[in-house]
């Protein structure tokens, strides 16, 4: 694999790996991809940070990049933006990246070896990353942050349609209840407490007739959002809240106080 470094400044390799990459396919499961955002201030000596932006249900993969691109640029942060494909192994699925498991693919340790590639590839810094995602990006956010805490510097979900509790109680999704037999990893609460989480909402995206037609009744947006946030604050995790006044079902509409929350933890580093 090359890395950027081994590249001479003139080569035609360094612009096709800089500002806006193709799509790779995920080492290990090249079903799934990724593109990149590197921002011209990365240098092969800098061990850039990384944000990994995980889309929803639509897959508009070329709108995530683009919409996080001046928060890259100002702040000197590789966005990588994976793509699960529909359709793997069901025709017509459109959610099982969702859950983290599926046909046999761990879509979150797709996203660690796709970090690791990121790591080789630009020398960038992925032991712990920005983690965000909209609805369906935001329901694998949060279940990925349960699983690998260590991973994760910090995390923004956003309106999710189905949240999974901090409670062994509730099978996996519901809870965190047989994650050791299903993904090897027992959930520590103390653990993803140490992560500060975002939970952002529009504050008109009820969305409870969507929610119903593909099975999940009961909980508008905004409700599975506080029942999130009551469970991660049970166990001790930072939650900060916002509702979007005037804001729908949109990603765009709720990036605003995501790129707010990362500029805020990212100066608390320095």
């Amino acid at each position: 694999m090359i890395r950027v470094e081994d590249l001479p400044a003139a080569h035609p390799g360094r612009r096709l790996l800089t500002k806006r990459t193709p799509f790779f396919a995920a080492p290990g499961e090249p079903r799934c991809s990724y593109c990149a955002y590197v921002p011209q201030r990365w240098t092969p000596g800098s061990e850039t940070s990384v944000m990994v932006a995980v889309h929803g249900t639509g897959r508009n993969v070329g709108e995530l990049r683009e919409g996080f691109i001046p928060f890259a640029e100002q702040h000197n942060v590789i966005v990588v933006t994976p793509l699960f494909p529909a359709g793997i192994d069901d025709p017509d699925d459109v959610h099982d990246y969702k859950l983290i498991e599926a046909h046999g693919i761990r879509f979150d340790l797709v996203v660690l070896d796709i970090l690791e590639q990121v790591r080789l590839r630009w020398n960038a810094r992925v032991d712990t990353v920005l983690l965000c995602g909209h609805s369906g990006g935001g329901q694998f956010a949060h279940r990925f942050l349960y699983l690998h805490p260590d991973r994760v510097g910090a995390v923004a979900v956003s309106a999710p349609g189905s949240v999974t509790l901090l409670d062994q109680s509730f099978t996996w999704p519901a809870g965190t209840g047989g994650t050791a037999q299903r993904f090897g990893i027992t959930v520590d609460p103390g653990a993803v407490a140490t992560v500060p989480v975002l939970l952002v909402v529009g504050g008109d995206d009820d969305g409870r007739a969507d929610l119903a037609a593909m099975g999940y009744s009961g909980h508008s947006r905004p409700e599975q959002l506080d029942r999130l946030g009551d469970s991660l604050a049970r166990h001790g995790t930072v939650v900060r809240k916002v509702v979007v006044p005037g804001v729908g079902h949109s990603a765009p509409g709720t990036r605003p106080p995501v790129t707010e929350f990362f500029a805020d933890h990212l100066a608390g580093q320095r």
